[in-house]
């Protein structure tokens, strides 16, 4: 998520990490179901590259903050849906008016690229594409400091962009709708429905083929990131983390994903589609139980620029869930 101040709290029997007020109520997600059997050919997974993942980051960042209702936000709206078009994807942008927290009106898009649409199988990978509207870090000192969101919202959509070209240039046997949701970070630490706001409306109106399971990115691009099981999605889709987490490994990116067990459970946009749509999802996410905030230290400050990301951490990330993806595609998973 675009992470909130953690406090916890209990969701059914699973403690959650979160920053959100508020007890949610129990998520009960179906495991996903089995692909359909298909010949298993060996398709061929195409090479993540780093380079390009790296330069969708930087032009995010280059727009300035994203923030709710600014001319900033708009040009990145307008240069998301642009680029996930010029890949071949039927893109949708799913507009919406919310209420935030503090009662501003916030003029959301959640921008979703389809690949293979009428497939009956699908998968669904997410990141948030707005940044957060305060440093509110208890590690920010300035006043003044705003949140560029370099590594919080622009690694996980910078990722997810250069997937879209991959899935572009040679399309998986396998239906794929890329959702970049928006108005993840304007919520109140005390109340965990004012977050996550454009996952919610998605969960609550999707319509069509649903996707048998989710992959959301969050902080994915730091350096020296580690990705243990977030606690949620390790209780409602643990056949989806063996999954992602085993790749990880078996393509020698196991110091990024450790098997271990990291936060106990995060308030982000996979709790949401879980909630409201009954989709599994995961959440990869860069946990940090040494640190007061439970994340990066760059995270919620106005440290978290260009200089914080890592090509090396989106090439780690983006291989596994391409691999995934493609694997599922061709029913070697």
């Amino acid at each position: 998520m675009s992470h909130h101040l953690p406090t916890y709290l209990f969701l059914a029997t699973c403690l959650m990490f979160t920053a959100c007020g508020g007890e949610p109520k129990p998520v009960t997600s179906t495991p996903p179901a089995a692909a359909a059997p298909k010949e298993r050919l060996q398709v061929p997974v195409p090479r993540f590259d780093q380079d390009s993942a790296y330069s969708y980051v930087a032009a995010q960042v280059d727009f300035g903050p994203r923030v709710m209702n600014t001319p900033a936000h708009e040009a990145t709206k307008d240069y998301l849906v642009a680029k996930l078009e010029s890949f071949g994807a039927q893109v949708e942008q799913q507009k919406f008016t919310a209420a935030a927290y503090d009662g501003t009106a916030l003029e959301g898009t959640n921008i979703i690229a389809r690949f293979n649409p009428e497939h009956k199988d699908k998968l669904l990978l997410a990141a948030h594409w707005d940044t957060r509207h305060v440093a509110d870090s208890e590690l920010e000192k300035d006043p003044n400091a705003v949140v560029h969101g370099a590594d919080d919202g622009a690694s996980g959509v910078g990722v997810l962009l250069e997937i879209a070209r991959q899935v572009g240039l040679s399309t998986p046997d396998i239906g794929v709708e890329i959702v970049f949701f928006d108005a993840e970070d304007y919520g109140g630490s005390g109340d965990s429905e004012s977050w996550g706001l454009g996952s919610q409306h998605y969960a609550k109106n999707l319509t069509g083929i649903r996707p048998r399971y989710g992959i959301l990115l969050d902080m994915v691009g730091a350096k020296d990131a580690t990705f243990a099981y977030e606690g949620l999605s390790k209780r409602e889709a643990p056949q989806v983390v063996e999954k992602v987490w085993n790749m990880a490994h078996t393509l020698k990116y196991g110091p990024f994903f450790p098997k271990t067990d990291g936060s106990p459970g995060i308030t982000d946009d996979h709790f949401f589609v879980m909630k409201y749509a009954r989709i599994p999802m995961i959440d990869i996410i860069n946990f940090r139980s040494n640190t007061k905030t439970g994340f990066v230290t760059h995270w919620h400050t106005g440290d978290d620029n260009m200089d914080k990301i890592d090509a090396k951490t989106l090439q780690a990330v983006g291989q596994t869930v391409t691999a995934v993806l493609y694997r599922e595609g061709a029913g070697t998973i």
